[in-house]
């Protein structure tokens, strides 16, 4: 047992990350099946946007009750704090009501680290597992004050949009450990045993895996997306600035090149380029779009089930608590 499997109901301190487009009430059910924790992201279970906050709201209630009826272990929920006043968010209210609605019990929380809001959501009962964007040692301890839960620690070797100051994940795991007292989780580049075992050495009493997920079989992500982690490693990644802040790990495709190549002439956005992940990742149109993925798909070699990736990252964690 640990602090993180007893604050959110777990047999293993492991979450699936709340990647957009590509999460599901399946994925999410099998994680937690597994004795993880399962949690739905942005679009989660869809194929279109939506149209407005109350359509999204809406969506997302319907995903939440399908997990229900796949799994009767906890699951969490994403969720972005409005960074500004309630009342200039929209999405995030019509979200929030859905979330109180359906009673949802965890959320995962990814953003600044604005004392207001994690305090705002406890007030609702929600557990938090916060996740700075641009993790630092302030930010931490600003959530810690306000309330959350646990703290994921992010390194630069992640999937997604990375945190805009390149340190790796071996030194924010600590940095973030050393400066709170409430339970840190790591990310960044964990694909295997080794890199969990290497979390935990580092402080670190859970991982938060997002790649690693990708490339399951209950993923919705498009069959070719997940062929395409397999197929490729952590040398033919392309690193792409965003034009606001960290960057974009994608693997080698045309829209990923013609991005890199504005970087290389200085172009400073190529948000438009790199934004577009619903078409490689959901649709498997790889040329088309961006399929973002962390520096550890070297380490990932094959497709398999939730349950199988869940009991190989903890096989040590069992070993030692079970």
């Amino acid at each position: 047992m640990s602090r993180i499997t007893d604050i959110l109901g777990i047999k293993y301190p492991i979450i699936q990350a709340p990647m957009s487009w590509v999460t599901s009430a399946e994925l999410v059910a099998a994680v937690s099946n597994a004795g993880g924790m399962g949690t739905l992201g942005p679009n989660a279970g869809q194929n279109t946007t939506a149209n407005g906050p109350d359509d999204s709201a809406e969506r997302l209630r319907t995903e939440i009750r399908k997990t229900k009826e796949l799994t009767d272990k906890p699951f969490g929920v994403n969720y972005f704090p409005p960074a500004v006043d309630a009342g200039e968010n929209p999405y995030g209210e019509a979200l929030l009501k859905v979330l109180v609605e359906e009673k949802v019990k965890v959320l995962v929380v990814v953003g600044e680290a604005n004392e207001k809001d994690i305090k705002r959501l406890k007030e609702f009962g929600f557990t938090i597992v916060f996740r700075e964007l641009h993790p630092t040692v302030l930010g931490a301890k600003k959530a810690e004050r306000a309330g959350a839960d646990i703290i994921v620690a992010t390194g630069f070797d992640e999937g997604g949009s990375t945190p805009d100051i390149p340190v790796g994940t071996m030194t924010v795991v600590p940095m973030i450990v050393d400066a709170v007292n409430v339970p840190v989780m790591a990310t960044g580049g964990i694909s295997d045993k080794r890199g969990v075992n290497a979390a935990f050495a580092l402080g670190a009493e859970g991982v938060y895996l997002g790649t690693r997920f990708i490339a399951s079989v209950e993923s919705p992500a498009h069959e070719s997306a997940k062929q395409d982690i397999v197929k490729h490693g952590t040398e033919d990644l392309i690193l792409l600035r965003t034009g606001y802040g960290g960057y974009w790990r994608a693997t080698p495709h045309s829209t990923a090149l013609e991005a890199q190549n504005l970087n290389d002439n200085q172009v400073n956005s190529t948000l438009s380029k790199i934004g577009n992940l619903k078409t490689a990742m959901l649709d498997g149109r790889l040329e088309e779009g961006i399929n973002t993925v962390s520096s550890g798909i070297q380490f990932i070699r094959e497709i398999k089930t939730c349950e199988d990736i869940v009991n190989e990252l903890m096989a040590d964690f069992i070993s030692v608590n079970y």
